[in-house]
This record gives C-alpha cells, structure tokens and sequence, in this order.
C-alpha cells in the first residue's frame, strides 16, 4: 500500500509555512477540479462561509472561502474546521470509509458549525469521484485513480 506519510523535513517546511500559499493552491485545484461538480448541485447554502482543512500528520492547513466565484483563500476565522491524518482523506474520497465511522472512532474531527457540517458531507456524499477525476487530462485522471487505489487498497469499500 502506498503511504501518503510525508517526510519529517517536509512535514516540518508545511507547518512553517504561511497559510496563504498552500491555500491558494488547493483554491485552484478546487476550482478546476471540484467547482464544476458543485455548480450542477445545490451548493448556495456553502457560500460566504469559511472554512478549514486541517491535514494532521502533514501539519498542513488549508483555509478557505466559497462564493459565486468558487473556492478562494481566506485568512479568516474558519465557521467549519475539519482534520485528519492524509489516509484517512485518502479514505474518504475513494469512498472506502464513511465520514461517520471515521467522526465516531475519532479519526476526523469537525469543529464548528455542525449544522454547516452535515451540509457539507451530505453535498460531498453526492458526488462519485469520477465526476472529479474526468475534469483532469486523461492521462492524470488515470494516475489519480490509480494512486487513489494504490492508497487505499487495503480498505473494504463502504456498503
């Protein structure tokens, strides 16, 4: 199984960073990638609030907005704050472990508005992976599904 563990150099460069510059990347690759996928759903009800992805073991954090543009860097106060280690995102997105199971056995934790929690992971759950995958060039859809697989390949899909 591929290990999405980072080493300890460059764990420590992440948690030395500002905030800005790997938010703006995410931001990017999120409206690439993720925007289009959520513009065909409801997704008003996510936007003028902040947000944070906090990626444990790489000391990364990600903050962010979302508005009629997309997803834009933001330096505020996150209203939602979700953590876990960089497997356990892996996890979720290849759809091999339920956002439940891992909040009730403490692996992801949400802080904040918990209303606004349940938005989001019930707007996530309708969204198939490939949908995301096929706004990449062939070539990187395929290594991306590949590594998703190659990361994950030792979990059971979720029923």
């Amino acid at each position: 199984m591929l290990n999405p563990a980072l080493p300890t150099a460059l764990v420590r460069v992440f948690e030395r960073l500002p905030v800005a510059p790997p938010s703006l990347a995410f931001c990017l690759a999120a409206n690439r990638l993720l925007w289009p996928v959520l513009l065909a759903r409801d997704w008003r009800s996510l936007a003028g609030r902040r947000y944070a992805i906090r990626v444990r073991d790489w000391g990364l954090t990600l903050r962010f907005r979302i508005d009629a543009q997309g997803f834009a860097p933001d330096a505020g106060q996150p209203e939602l704050a979700v953590s876990a280690n960089a497997r356990d995102f892996l996890l979720l997105m290849a759809r091999r472990e339920d956002p439940d199971t891992l909040f009730f056995s403490r692996r992801l934790l949400s802080e904040g508005d918990t209303e606004l929690g349940l938005v989001v992971k019930n707007l996530l759950d309708g969204i198939d992976p490939d949908e995301v995958f096929a706004r990449l060039p062939a070539p990187l859809a395929t290594l991306a599904r590949q590594l998703l697989d190659e990361a994950t390949r030792d979990s059971a899909p979720v029923a």
